[in-house]
């Protein structure tokens, strides 16, 4: 289970706890602007034992940046997370804004020691109702994909102008249906081993 944060953090009280109250463990992406705009959000989700990973410092298109740039990106992210608290729960992982990858772009990341994480299924919470989104539908997005190594991408927050979580209220409904089937959510911290440097965690898509 994962989760990015680039706008605020709606609904983080109620994801946590649903996966405290599941024992199930996740990896937060935050962008280093949300850290540096909401540091606390950076420790409580330390606290409770979650993963924190790189999402980019301003979630910009990686595509118009230069190299240089894309490297500030992720550094940035990096330093603003570890000055907000991230302590032991930083892991090394990038996950890119708007999941817009590329070959090259992955090795520059990688040469940065960082493992490009993306995902299996998305929800589409993301998109609200106003994006035709329900959570219905993110539900069902999400259980469509289930199967063995899958990565879910959620959200945490909303865009400017919208109220409504979904994202949030979906999640109880599809971490009891991942029971229910007989799957298991494990930690993507459980990826990594001791003998992996940068350039051997490559990409990780699930």
């Amino acid at each position: 289970m994962t989760f990015n944060a680039a706008w605020n953090d709606a609904s983080l009280d109620s994801i946590l706890d649903d996966l405290a109250r599941r024992h199930t463990p996740a990896t937060f992406f935050l962008t280093g602007a949300f850290a540096d705009r909401h540091p606390e959000v950076v420790r409580r989700v330390a606290a409770a034992g979650h993963g924190l990973g790189n999402h980019s410092y301003s979630h910009p298109f990686f595509k118009d940046l230069t190299t240089a740039g894309r490297r500030r990106e992720v550094q940035a992210a990096d330093q603003a997370l570890r000055a907000a608290g991230a302590g032991q729960s930083l892991t090394p992982f990038f996950r890119f804004p708007y999941s817009e990858t590329s070959a090259a772009q992955i090795d520059e990341v990688n040469g940065l020691g960082f493992a490009d994480i993306e995902y299996t299924a998305d929800t589409n919470g993301w998109k609200g109702t106003e994006g035709g989104m329900t959570v219905d539908l993110a539900v069902g997005r999400a259980l469509d994909a289930l199967r063995p190594g899958a990565i879910v991408q959620m959200h945490v927050g909303t865009s400017e102008g919208r109220a409504e979580v979904i994202d949030a209220q979906a999640l109880p409904r599809i971490l009891d249906a991942i029971t229910a089937r007989g799957y298991r959510v494990i930690d993507l911290r459980t990826l990594l081993t001791p003998a992996a440097g940068p350039a051997d965690r490559g990409n990780l898509p699930g």
